[in-house]
């Protein structure tokens, strides 16, 4: 057997037909295949290659770490020195209340545990979301995303669970003293990029105040600078009581958390204690991963040139196909009349050489969300491989 075989009997497939390229090299803002073809990454890893892939200073924390020592013991027991500085990292850059990193293996994972925490916390059952949100694909996450389609195969899911519309006035009546928490993305992602009003958000955030009620904000894809500030709620002028945080943490390696105060976490220490645990969340060399990537953003300007960038895109993508353009910072879904054209775009795009895809909950919106180090030169190339697929489509 071939490869390609070995790949579809042996790993399991979630989809019928997957892009199936065989990739052996990431550089940059690059990836590469079994043939030699150079790719662009233009939905980086799905958010998780901000700074592009293998840099530099992100390999050589892999492999200092990996000399040192991998897997102890089940984490939270042992003090490991990269967990506690990627803590303090992080921590240093939010808000004071965000003080205490519990770190998991994935964003989905980041979910439950900031599910369970705010129960715990408030010792309420009853959670809001949102219509077309997504929070990971477990039992507890699959439960609050916000589409039946995903979530009717696998019931009965949890009870007590509430979905809202995004950004209405009519989803704020549903807060209530029940209320366990709200969660929900800053930027909607598989909507196909639907960003809330300022007054929408600080009228959620003074409402959750009022009732005791948690607010939950996933960062999960909007996090690390794709949206023009490191954080995506700093747009809001709002700040979090729970932070979901995955895809770019790790730098390229598998990484997740929940991030809230000492306080609030510190309620899982007790009655039941251990009352979250996981082994392999917070991998020590994940962790050292995911703080070098986070120097490396800290210490380029590449979110302030975002904006700019987000304006360059925009400028150039004009095409009578296209239906609109919805974007937020280096994160835009590019509207089509249908999935079957939006489907035939992407694949011409693979074939001239940029990588995209579609959103699970707007199929007609094709994804782009390039690493931030893009160059200008390297956006006007995209653009144009963008502009050139959909001629071909449209044949």
């Amino acid at each position: 057997m071939n490869i390609r075989q070995l790949f579809l009997q042996h790993v399991a497939q979630t989809s019928p037909a997957p892009i199936g390229l065989e990739m052996v090299k990431a550089a940059g803002i690059y990836i590469y295949d079994a043939a030699g073809k150079q790719y662009i990454d233009g939905i980086s890893g799905f958010s998780v290659a901000n700074i592009g892939h293998s840099h530099p200073a992100v390999i050589e924390a892999v492999k200092k770490q990996a000399e040192q020592y991998m897997h102890l013991i089940v984490y939270g027991e042992f003090i490991e020195q990269p967990q506690v500085a990627y803590a303090k990292l992080l921590t240093d850059h939010l808000p004071e209340q965000l003080n205490c990193v519990y770190f998991t293996n994935s964003g989905a994972e980041a979910t439950e545990g900031a599910m369970k925490l705010a129960k715990r916390v408030t010792n309420r059952s009853k959670i809001i979301a949102f219509k077309n949100s997504y929070h990971g694909s477990t039992q507890g996450a699959l439960s609050i995303m916000g589409d039946e389609y995903w979530r009717n195969a696998f019931r009965p899911l949890l009870p007590d669970i509430y979905h809202a519309d995004y950004g209405t006035a009519a989803s704020l009546e549903l807060i209530d003293e029940n209320t366990a928490c709200i969660v929900m993305e800053a930027v909607q992602a598989e909507a196909g990029i639907i960003a809330p009003s300022a007054e929408w958000m600080q009228k959620l955030r003074k409402k959750c105040s009022e009732k005791g009620v948690l607010l939950v904000i996933d960062e999960i894809q909007s996090g690390f600078g794709r949206t023009g500030s490191l954080w995506a709620f700093q747009q809001f002028g709002i700040e979090p009581d729970i932070l979901l945080l995955g895809k770019a943490l790790g730098g390229g390696m598998p990484l997740g958390a929940f991030v809230a105060s000492t306080a609030m976490m510190n309620t899982l220490t007790h009655e039941p204690v251990l009352g979250h645990i996981t082994t392999f969340g917070g991998h020590p060399v994940s962790c050292a991963a995911g703080k070098a990537a986070f120097e490396v953003l800290i210490g380029e300007n590449w979110i302030q040139e975002v904006k700019e960038k987000e304006k360059l895109l925009l400028l150039q993508l004009k095409h009578p196909a296209i239906q609109q353009i919805r974007s937020f910072g280096l994160w835009m879904a590019i509207e089509f009349n249908s999935f079957e054209t939006n489907h035939t775009v992407i694949q011409h795009c693979i074939k001239n050489g940029l990588i995209s895809d579609w959103f699970l909950f707007a199929p007609n919106c094709m994804r782009v969300a390039l690493p931030l180090c893009t160059t200008v030169a390297e956006i006007n190339t995209i653009c144009a491989i963008i502009l050139k697929s959909i001629e071909e489509a449209l044949l």
